[in-house]
């Protein structure tokens, strides 16, 4: 039944992509079908299931949360984009397919995952469907600017960089993660709780620490991964962080102990949500899903 409903809101969340993007025909059509050919060639969609899940633990409906999906798979979507350029990871390969990049050119891709950003505030001001209260609208809008930016996910790819042929300690490399990946998780899932009018403080706090944890247990997962994985089943390059020399979970805490790290953050997860009854099942299923895909 809960893998059901995530399915569903997959299939929700590609309607309301390809509704809210413009249309590859539409002038500058080249630069239009750089951006729908990086939202919409694949993914996980971890991050709008999320708003969907935790918009549904408070009980928000769908409607209102559209808006909000698709604003942070907006700006994932150009993350990953700046991400594989050549300046940045330098990869050939993401969701199966040749990096937007290979696919259009680096100028294209790189004003593609501007405009992709910029769509994602555009969104979040003017959506109709989502909360009518302007003063929840700005904390929105407010709160995806800080995930996204030097204080959140940005920041996170600047200390990565940094990072490189360096040895960190666990916090530091911590302190990398909760910035670069955690950072817009977190937000997914506050977004989805601000959509419910009224959510007391208490819930949200419980739902950011929630979030926090898989959102750090989801880069171990991923950085394991990298190290056991294959590109045809993950859908991008595998062995790149060893690669490129920068600190992994792997590397630090070796594989068994950072599966046994990403299992304590599960738990820890799990405990957050235990006052939030049945309503929080897919965030739990999801919690489960993120320490054991295969890609």
């Amino acid at each position: 039944m809960i893998e059901e409903a995530i399915k569903q809101y997959r299939a929700r969340i590609e309607q309301a992509l390809d509704k809210r993007l413009p249309a590859a025909d539409l002038h500058p059509s080249d630069l239009h079908r750089a951006m729908r050919y990086a939202v919409l060639g694949g993914g996980k969609r971890i991050r709008p299931v999320l708003v969907y899940s935790a918009g549904a633990a408070v009980g928000a409906g769908l409607e209102p949360l559209d808006g909000p999906a698709c604003a942070v798979e907006f700006v994932h979507a150009y993350s990953l984009i700046h991400d594989d350029l050549p300046a940045m990871d330098d990869d050939d390969l993401r969701h199966g397919q040749p990096t937007c990049h290979k696919a259009f050119g680096e100028a294209l891709a790189i004003l593609a995952g501007d405009a992709l950003q910029a769509l994602a505030f555009q969104v979040l001001s003017q959506d109709p469907a989502m909360a009518s209260d302007p003063a929840v609208r700005l904390r929105m809008v407010g709160l995806l600017a800080q995930a996204a930016g030097s204080r959140g996910m940005v920041g996170g790819q600047a200390i990565d960089l940094a990072a490189v042929g360096q040895e960190l300690t666990l916090a530091e490399l911590e302190n990398m993660h909760i910035h670069k990946t955690g950072a817009l998780i977190r937000a997914s899932v506050l977004l989805g709780a601000l959509s419910q009018p009224g959510v007391e403080p208490a819930t949200l706090e419980r739902l950011d620490r929630y979030a926090k944890c898989i959102g750090l247990a989801f880069q171990i997962h991923d950085d394991i991964l990298d190290v056991i994985g294959d590109a045809a089943t993950l859908g991008k390059t595998t062995g790149a962080d060893r690669a490129l020399n920068k600190p992994t979970y792997p590397e630090l805490l070796g594989l068994d102990g950072a599966r046994e790290h990403a299992r304590s953050l599960h738990r820890e997860a799990l405990a957050s949500l235990e006052p939030l009854g049945s309503e929080a099942e897919p965030l739990r299923w999801i919690a489960g899903y993120i320490v054991e895909r295969a890609y």
